[in-house]
């Protein structure tokens, strides 16, 4: 199974540091966060991995010659759902997908791969012991899922956290099958709302992966989730980050 990881924007919120260079280059203990992931994967025994680039494409495309990649032309005025579908050719023998602005383990990998499903998403479990310290990124403002017998019921960032199950980490897993239905509901979804509206996205093109999530599963697509308690980490701000060189152990 390959993996594609989701790296067009920019990460205003990491500024300066970001101001010549792609977010996933912050440097955490020495390394950068897409050398973390790059790592976790290959523990995992995934080497084969598609790199979807915009802003500063050019210098991961130098550094990180052994990639595949993907270029979202329109990462100024699109977000991750439309991003994912850059690579959209990538997706037709099943695969795992994340944000390039994580921190995880091999062992979140692991225990993704390990879970029975055609769709499955990575929930931390003990997402609100990070929460105690992002001031700058309450938790209303996380992906929150619920859960029962093993499948994904919602993901919303509105899910009050005392009826939260964990917090989704931007990775998931697709199979053969699972990819095709991904793909089935964007494009009838695009087709519908281009240009207009779509669930809280002032557009289509602006919306999250998450909302595509919960319009499948609204429409009866079953999703598993994988379970990991910690071992993760997001650097969405310099909060964030400042926590990551205090906290982050890695493997």
């Amino acid at each position: 199974m390959k993996a594609i990881i989701i790296g067009a924007g920019r990460g205003r919120r990491l500024m300066p540091m970001t101001a010549d260079t792609p977010k996933c280059y912050a440097q955490v203990k020495g390394r950068r966060l897409l050398d973390w992931t790059l790592l976790a994967l290959k523990a995992a025994g995934i080497t084969e991995i598609c790199f979807i680039g915009g802003y500063q494409i050019d210098k991961v495309r130098r550094d990180y010659p052994q990639l595949t990649f993907r270029h979202n032309s329109e990462w100024e005025r699109n977000n991750i759902l439309a991003s994912l579908m850059f690579a959209e050719d990538q997706m037709s023998d099943g695969f795992i997908c994340c944000y390039s602005d994580i921190l995880f383990t091999s062992d979140v990998v692991k225990r993704l791969l390990q879970v029975p499903g055609d769709i499955v998403l990575s929930v931390d479990t003990a997402w609100l012991e990070r929460y105690q310290h992002r001031t700058e990124h309450p938790p209303d403002d996380a992906e929150k899922v619920t859960a029962t017998n093993g499948r994904v019921t919602r993901i919303h960032r509105g899910i009050a956290t005392s009826e939260a199950y964990g917090e989704y980490t931007g990775m998931a897993k697709f199979t053969l099958q699972g990819a095709a239905r991904l793909r089935e509901h964007y494009h009838r979804a695009r087709a519908q709302y281009s240009g207009k509206p779509f669930r809280e996205a002032v557009s289509f093109e602006k919306a999250y992966l998450i909302l595509l999530f919960q319009e499948m599963i609204e429409s009866g697509v079953l999703m598993a989730h994988s379970d990991t308690p910690g071992n993760y980490m997001e650097v969405d701000t310099q909060q964030d980050f400042e926590l990551a060189q205090l906290h982050w152990r890695g493997e």
